[in-house]
């Protein structure tokens, strides 16, 4: 049995799981999907002074406390950024990492550094009211679906989950300084469908940072891949446990 953690992205919470979590427990795995700092029920909580490593210490804390160890790290999004940075501090308690349609980062990287377009929401809330909160969806153009989500009742579901984020979590850097952190093998799962004009990825290199050829899976779905193909996606993390 191995331990699935499941780290939403910018502006969601741990909620948006719900259709993966049941399904990897089947499978006889434990499943633990928290709602990171500042999201959801700990809106109240977000301030200019949250950000990455206020979420890292999330992940960290919750790791370290529950005991968690052969755990599979799974994020989605901007929580690349998250999974990486813990993996640092706590590399002898991860067997994998999963980057879910996510942002790739090397050490020292910002959000902005590896994915530009973020730059756009910075500088925007920045220059707002706040002078910090990012609010769904900003600086992306409208468009008929919601992060590759479609149908009504979905996107309703989605968009009751949904808050701000600290202007932070897309400026901090993220750590990749400890060595054993190498050794971690990865996954990188990509969501090909419905991708907005303008969001481009990181080519993956063909070794991994402990010598072992790229692994690269994709799903024909957007990028909000645990709500549309959940079944589909729990498929492969059941490969990874």
């Amino acid at each position: 049995m191995s331990t699935y953690l499941l780290v939403h992205g910018a502006w969601h919470t741990g909620e948006c799981w719900e259709r993966v979590v049941p399904l990897l427990a089947a499978a006889g795995h434990r499943v633990v999907a928290p709602t990171l700092t500042g999201y959801g029920d700990t809106a109240h909580l977000l301030g200019p002074e949250v950000g990455l490593d206020t979420h890292v210490d999330d992940i960290v804390g919750l790791i370290t406390e529950e005991d968690l160890t052969d755990v599979v790290l799974v994020g989605h999004s901007y929580a690349g950024l998250v999974i990486s940075s813990t993996a640092n501090q706590v590399p002898d308690r991860i067997s994998h990492l999963v980057y879910l349609d996510a942002m790739v980062p090397e050490h020292g990287e910002s959000a902005a550094d590896v994915m530009p377009f973020a730059q756009g929401m910075i500088d925007q809330a920045l220059a707002s009211e706040s002078g910090w909160r990012i609010p769904p969806l900003a600086g992306i153009e409208p468009s008929a679906d919601l992060f590759g989500v479609t149908d009504p009742a979905d996107v309703a579901w989605l968009r009751s989950m949904m808050s701000d984020q600290s202007v932070r979590c897309l400026q901090q850097p993220v750590r990749l300084d400890n060595p054993a952190v190498k050794a971690i093998p990865r996954t990188h799962i990509h969501c090909v469908a419905n991708v907005p004009p303008g969001m481009t990825r990181r080519p993956v290199p063909a070794i991994q940072p402990n010598g072992s050829p790229a692994q690269v899976w994709q799903l024909e779905t957007g990028h909000d891949c645990m709500v549309t193909m959940p079944g589909e996606l729990t498929e492969l993390l059941v490969k990874l446990g």
